[in-house]
């Protein structure tokens, strides 16, 4: 293989002696290729694992039958005599040789291979030579069943051969390096047919400009054609012929528009309705044109009404003052947190059951007295479990406990349910070590946090 590679460049290199010197551009026109492949994904794993000196002599080089058929399509463009950029798409059906170390089993049938690729072959003799020798190098991609992607680098041996009329064959024998995880070494040989795509561009004709026409005045304003910026329509010499100027359009040209770039009214001598508190909303329909507001309540602020210094919209409680910090609703005092804390404690049910126990009542009548208090107070009930059994139990287990909760306070506790929220956790939020049995125990718990919205 290596003797009929060295033979090729040879041949090239004669033939060229016998051609005629360039007088034009060789560079490649746009060129599209059609190529019949085969896909060679053993030769290179066994140069891999030994050297290409022992394929050769132990006659190791894959057969022609053994190898996978495929097509493909190839567009070239010439950058320079000597350089063409060629991109490659092309596939074929193949048994993927997977590296051991890729994870991924080699499949037991045939799949699609889609290829392509991006190269830049170097040419050692212009296009006007019958056969030109080029060396190819380029990054690519592959797509192997619809599933696997990887990243080779192919690089190639080649001839042209120029058939007439910008028509090409190519022969060449192509070596794809592997660059990512899933890829393979492999081998590629390939034939391909090309003919340009456009046509050679002809050389402009010059033609000779026309004599300039004599000067008129076509809209009799004083001002000849050829200095009127405005021709066909009467002006003024300060705007170079045209007529003055209405740049925004609005009715008053810019002579007697005070804003002549915003459109506004006679009025207001061009410009725009006044804006005096500069909220986007023009005083005849600002209902508060001295104080910035917003379109959607006429050009007023947006309302306070528990006068808490943040408006209602940010307000989380608008209708009962509180602080910044606490989106505007009042801070829950510490001591009435602590309480609720402990009687979320003193909750208990039956083992392996969401049934309340009876000890349980007296914290849950505490907790339904301090919501009384204050109505404007929401509570949030949860439910946990240890790990002990599957999540398929505890999930539940810890939503029907904080649905019977949630029940107490709505029924025997007279609370509005619209105040209250309930979920379940299962084990996924652990307070203790669950090895132990101390942990197990904090772990299976409810817990109750009061807010305001």
């Amino acid at each position: 293989m290596k003797k009929f590679l060295f033979s090729l460049i040879a041949v090239g290199l004669s033939v060229a002696s016998f051609a005629q010197p360039a007088t034009i551009s060789y560079k490649k026109r746009p060129t599209l290729s059609v190529n019949f492949l085969l896909k060679d994904m053993k030769t290179a794993d066994l140069i891999d694992h030994s050297s290409l000196a022992s394929v050769l002599n132990n006659g190791q080089w894959t057969n022609i039958r053994d190898m996978a058929p495929g097509l493909g399509v190839s567009y070239f463009q010439g950058l320079t005599e000597h350089i063409d950029f060629m991109g490659t798409l092309g596939g074929s059906f193949v048994k993927y040789p997977f590296s051991y170390k890729s994870g991924v089993t080699p499949p037991a049938n045939t799949r699609f291979l889609l290829e392509a690729s991006a190269n830049l072959n170097f040419k050692l003799l212009t296009d006007k030579y019958f056969m030109v020798p080029y060396f190819s190098w380029g990054l690519g991609a592959a797509m192997y069943g619809g599933t696997y992607y990887m990243a080779h680098m192919p690089t190639a041996l080649g001839l042209q051969f120029n058939l007439g009329e910008n028509t090409f064959l190519t022969t060449q024998f192509g070596y794809n390096a592997k660059i990512s995880n899933l890829a393979t070494n492999h081998l590629t040989y390939s034939i391909g047919m090309g003919s340009p795509i456009k046509e050679r561009k002809a050389a402009p004709v010059v033609v000779a400009p026309p004599p300039p026409p004599a000067p008129v005045d076509t809209d009799g304003d004083g001002i000849t054609d050829d200095k009127d910026k405005c021709p066909t329509v009467a002006g003024v010499a300060k705007y170079d012929g045209c007529p003055v100027p209405d740049t925004d359009g609005d009715g008053i040209n810019d002579d007697n528009d005070k804003c002549p770039t915003v459109k506004g009214l006679a009025k207001y001598n061009g410009c725009p309705v006044p804006d005096t508190d500069k909220d986007g909303i023009n005083d005849e329909e600002d209902k508060c044109p001295t104080v910035p507001g917003v379109a959607r309540y006429n050009g007023c602020p947006v309302p306070d009404t528990d006068k808490d210094g943040i408006n209602d919209e940010e307000d989380k409680c608008p209708t009962v003052p509180g602080v910044k910090e606490n989106n505007g609703c009042p801070v829950i005092k510490e001591e009435v947190v602590k309480k609720v804390a402990a009687s979320a404690k003193k909750i208990f049910f039956a083992t392996g059951s969401s049934k309340l126990l009876a000890k349980s009542f007296k914290s849950l009548n505490d907790v339904a007295a301090i919501l009384k208090e204050d109505a404007a107070l929401k509570l949030d009930i949860e439910g946990h479990t240890d790990n002990t059994g599957s999540d398929k139990v505890n999930l539940p287990l810890s939503q029907k406990r904080a649905q019977s909760v949630y029940d107490y306070l709505t029924t025997k506790g007279g609370i509005d349910a619209g105040r209250l929220s309930h979920e379940g956790f299962g084990s996924s939020k652990p307070v203790a070590d669950n090895k132990t049995a101390k942990g197990r125990g904090l772990n299976r718990r409810v817990e109750m946090k009061l807010k305001y919205y």
